[in-house]
């Protein structure tokens, strides 16, 4: 005969107990049927690990279908709160038997009080939040590490907890009493300059987008992606007393340099500091230093010319280019990385032949002694260094010729071999008596007879220039180089052809600045380096160039004279405008390599219309319509993403396609027809922010 197992003693209604972990279980009552989130269990687990289970578990027995009861309970109010106590035993904090105190409830329906306490409670206003972290940080010194393991949160959400409640305590209030919401407020708290904040919210609009209160907080700093920012470097400003803002809520790419006088300071520094290294080098007669470079300096520029190699240089130069090819058809099939050694040693010799290679252009010693040294700041963020520019009252005094191959300079008369004559000299006087005695002997040619001549010769020249292409490709380049490359070249030839280059910088802000700019200045230099410094020599040059270097100087001075810039009161160029068109379809131009629709340079300059056209035609509807509800200013920003990579151009800058295409070959600018599924399916993702609570 069996019998029956002791009844287990059962306590009572509201008594409080601990009971093990163990014998705790989830009630089948229970409210909460979603799963907890992983981050919401972790997070209660970090909270009880600091602090303890501040809040008692609602439970009741467990009993059979018998009705006895099993010795465990089942929870009713606080599941959260033991399943994070079961992660701190899978993390063997705890023991599995830990004692959990609870209070015993056999009164209440369990489903009810389970979703009594979930519904009958208010969260914490966000802005009550936000200031208790602060509090926490200020009162006890905790930094954003420890409050985030306390709470069971990362340090970058106590970081922007402790940003937002820092802002001013005024638009605190104004968040609480509803009339900011939290993007706003987050935009706020890109500064910490109460009166800053409170001014821009004072002086904003009916555009109240985060985007913009954003804009007006940092319109006068300096985002760390400009080239004064990248130029300095974020550890010397800091170093010298600069504030860096930080954007705790959105990408910002470095933040923002909140002392713009600062950093124009140490850029002006930096920059004379690499202008006297310039100029105790090469012996300039003065540097300048500048951010942006002065246009309007209105100085002649010399370049450097050809000079002959010593013969050390030579045999160095050889040396080196030999070992260089060696090394390079030695590893070239390598499949390992190059041993450091080897590396090195391909440094050393690309270094030494570089070195050699500057020696083969030289400035003359007096167009040193006379001119002087650009020094500003690039559109990257590198020195950019511009030799050879010489002042007014620096240039040489022009020779005035007296005929018979003599000129004076500074008043001293010279012959054609460069000798100084004497005045009184038995050769200057034999030589104005014979100019006397021919005076009298013979009368000059008359003008009328001179010019009756010479206009024969030039209707000759004429026929017979024509008939020689390739001469008339030496004498048209002539007279443009001429006037291109040369101080006053324009009375060096007798084509009357007169290149005109107007400035872009009066249209476009900032477009001398450019890589293309440079990329054009850069090619302009290389000529003029390779011209011979006396006009006079330079039919010689061009005639001895061979046909495709001319062909390449031709087009480098034509291209200086392309002007197809729209203004609005020149409405007789439309015939001029149509040729640039067809010179843009001939040559092939592909704006995407030169020009993106970014906020700056189009999309912030046009209508929310224009936008979402652009962003449709590239994309697609789906693309357009995932951003049209936004505010001008984030639909910008937005459309500017994505658009980024799909060569979207606006008509005005697109190229027809030349009819030499092949139709293998695709159309610029590629359109949303063009696009692969894939690509039409782009989107931009809103950034995440997101308050976690107990």
């Amino acid at each position: 005969m069996t019998t029956k197992a002791k009844t287990a003693i059962v306590p009572e209604n509201g008594e409080t107990v601990f009971i093990p972990l163990n014998k705790l279980k989830k009630h089948p009552k229970n409210a909460r049927k979603t799963p907890h989130s992983e981050a919401s269990i972790a997070a209660k687990a970090a909270s009880i690990g600091a602090k303890g289970i501040l809040q008692n578990l609602v439970v009741e027995p467990e009993r059979d279908s018998e009705g006895e009861p099993t010795g465990c309970y089942l929870v009713s109010i606080g599941e959260g709160r033991r399943l994070a106590q079961m992660l701190r035993v899978k993390r063997k904090e705890i023991k599995k038997t830990e004692a959990i105190r609870c209070v015993i409830d056999t009164g209440n329906d369990a489903a009810e009080i389970s979703l009594d306490e979930n519904v009958t409670r208010e969260n914490l206003h966000p802005a009550d939040e936000f200031e208790r972290f602060r509090e926490l940080a200020e009162d006890r010194g905790w930094g954003a590490e420890e409050i985030a393991a306390r709470f069971g949160v990362t340090a970058h959400v106590v970081k922007q907890r402790l940003r937002l409640g820092a802002v001013s305590p005024k638009l605190m209030q104004v968040y609480r009493d509803g009339e900011l919401t939290l993007d706003q407020l987050m935009a706020f708290a890109i500064t910490e300059d109460h009166a800053r904040q409170e001014q821009v919210y004072a002086n904003l609009s009916w555009n109240r987008d985060a985007s913009t209160i954003r804009r007006d907080l940092t319109k006068a700093n300096v985002a760390a992606t400009e080239r004064r920012a990248i130029f300095i470097g974020a550890q010397a400003y800091t170093e010298a007393g600069g504030n860096i803002i930080r954007d705790l809520f959105t990408e910002d790419r470095g933040g923002f340099y909140e002392d713009a006088a600062l950093l124009d300071r140490l850029v002006i520094d930096k920059l004379e500091s690499i202008a006297a290294e310039v100029q105790q080098a090469e012996g300039w007669k003065w540097v300048s230093v500048h951010i942006d470079f002065p246009h309007a300096h209105g100085m002649r520029r010399a370049y450097p010319h050809p000079v002959e190699l010593s013969e050390e240089d030579v045999a160095a130069y050889d040396n080196a280019q030999n070992e260089l090819e060696r090394l390079s058809a030695e590893w070239e099939d390598a499949d390992v990385d190059l041993p450091d050694e080897v590396d090195q040693r391909f440094g050393e010799l690309e270094a030494e032949i570089e070195r050699i290679e500057v020696k083969r252009h030289a400035y003359e010693a007096d167009e040193i002694a006379r001119g002087g040294v650009f020094v500003v700041l690039s559109h990257d963020g590198e020195a950019r260094i511009e030799r050879g520019f010489i002042r007014a009252e620096d240039e040489a005094p022009e020779p005035e010729e007296v005929g018979d191959g003599e000129t004076v300079i500074d008043g001293v008369r010279v012959n054609g071999d460069g000798e100084v004559m004497d005045e009184d000299s038995e050769d200057g006087s034999a030589l104005e008596a014979e100019d006397e005695e021919l005076d009298e002997d013979g009368k000059p040619l008359s003008d009328s007879l001179i010019r009756d001549l010479t206009a024969h010769r030039t209707m000759a020249l004429r026929l017979a220039l024509g008939e020689q292409p390739d001469m008339a490709l030496v004498a048209v380049t002539h007279a443009l180089a001429a006037q291109t490359f040369y101080r006053g070249g324009g009375e060096a030839h007798c084509l009357e052809i007169r290149p005109i280059s107007a400035s872009l910088g009066g249209h476009a802000d900032g477009i001398e600045d450019t890589a293309e700019a440079k990329a054009l200045a850069d090619r302009h230099a290389g000529w003029a380096t390779d011209m011979p410094q006396n006009i006079a020599d330079l039919w010689g040059f061009i005639a001895g160039l061979d046909h495709a270097s001319i062909m390449a100087l031709f087009a480098h001075c034509a291209s200086q004279t392309v002007n197809a810039v729209k203004l609005p009161w020149e409405q007789n160029k439309r015939k001029a405008y149509e040729t640039a068109d067809r010179l843009a379809t001939a040559v092939a131009l592909d704006m995407t390599a030169h020009w993106t629709p970014t906020v700056r340079a189009f999309l912030g300059r046009v209508t929310k219309a224009q936008i979402l056209a652009a962003v449709r035609e590239a994309l697609g509807d789906g693309a357009a319509q995932r951003i049209a509800d936004k505010k001008k200013q984030e639909m910008a920003e937005a459309a500017e993403q994505l658009l980024a990579g799909t060569g979207w151009l606006p008509p005005l800058l697109r190229t027809e396609r030349p009819a030499w295409l092949t139709d293998a070959q695709p159309e610029i600018p590629v359109m949303a027809e063009d696009m692969t599924e894939a690509d039409s399916a782009r989107t931009v993702e809103d950034e995440p922010f997101a308050i976690a609570a107990e």
